[in-house]
């Protein structure tokens, strides 16, 4: 055999297999070329940002994650509240609230179950519940003694109030209520008044009838001091309708028989105890006066009444012509 012979056959045909496989390899690259340009997404054009600010890097970086949504949170909240404020809704807002809380105090087992009110003659029951605030949606523990006890206290008929809350359901009031002293007539308008001068109500109550009567500015506060002077001298308080205070400084007695008497500024129980005695030795207030002046010290004046006047002045006619004819005979 020739070795040499061989071999170059051998090497011919195994040529044309090798280009083949190249060719298939070179064709599968350029494939994938084509595919991965038209699968390749363009980048996007980068933009060239100024730098921040250092007031919003400070900002970014020390303020606390989720700030702006409490921030918004805020802002929704000032606003509902500015509206409930310019719409005038802030006592039915309030209401609503405190009505809200009583209503979860009340399921907690805080309803008030037992009221005990003490000292009251005037008012009843209801009227010092609702005079202090208290009603049926009202709970025990946020009931407020305080705001409850100032609002008794601004009535004129109660002067001084305790509250006590016994847990879990009892709710104590104590009151103290002023008393009716005078009906005081200013400007037209009759009114009940107490010892103090407190203005309790209007008159309109006939229950109220037989009390003292003080009249003027100032008789108010006045009345207590002159009448428990007056008591002192039954004979003229028994007569007495009326004590009426002239200029804020001194007093005059209207009689029931319509006789007036004008005191003195100063010694008012002197001349007191003066028309008290002549009243007991000479029957003045039975005379025919319409007025009794004690205002000087040293004199009293009687005023007589109209037909006193002209009998009076008919006597003394009749005396002095009894007196000429006596003197020309």
């Amino acid at each position: 055999m020739d070795g040499a012979g061989r071999l170059t056959r051998s090497l011919r045909s195994v040529g044309p297999q090798a280009d083949l496989k190249a060719a298939a390899i070179g064709a599968v690259v350029l494939l994938r070329e084509r595919l991965g340009r038209r699968a390749r997404v363009p980048a996007k054009p980068t933009i060239d940002r100024e730098p921040s600010n250092r007031l919003v890097l400070l900002v970014e970086r020390y303020l606390p994650n989720r700030t702006g949504i409490a921030l918004t949170v805020l802002i929704l909240l000032g606003s509902a509240g500015l509206g409930i404020v310019k719409g005038g809704h802030v006592d039915e807002f309030t209401a609503a609230l405190s009505d809200a809380r009583n209503t979860l105090a009340n399921s907690a087992g805080f309803r008030i179950t037992t009221v005990v009110i003490n000292g009251r003659k005037h008012l009843s029951q209801d009227e010092v519940l609702a005079i202090g605030g208290v009603n049926g949606r009202s709970s025990l523990l946020f009931l407020d003694a305080a705001t409850v006890r100032d609002r008794l206290k601004a009535n004129p008929w109660i002067s001084d109030a305790t509250i006590l809350k016994l847990y879990p359901g009892q709710l104590q009031v104590d009151i103290v209520e002023r008393t009716a002293f005078a009906l005081w007539q200013q400007d037209g308008r009759l009114s009940v008044i107490s010892e103090d001068g407190a203005v309790l109500e209007p008159y309109v109550s006939r229950r109220f009838a037989t009390l003292p009567l003080v009249v003027g500015k100032g008789a108010d506060v006045r009345a207590r001091d002159f009448l428990a002077l007056l008591d002192r001298y039954p004979q003229v308080r028994s007569v007495t309708k009326a004590a009426i205070l002239v200029g804020e400084r001194r007093w005059n007695l209207r009689l029931k028989d319509g006789l007036d008497v004008r005191l003195p500024e100063n010694d008012v129980g002197n001349a007191l105890a003066m028309l008290s005695k002549l009243d007991k030795e000479d029957r003045l207030f039975s005379r025919d006066i319409v007025a009794v002046d004690m205002r000087l010290p040293d004199r009293l004046t009687v005023q007589l009444s109209e037909d006193a006047a002209k009998a009076r002045e008919e006597l003394f006619k009749d005396k002095k012509t009894k007196k000429k004819a006596g003197d020309s005979a």
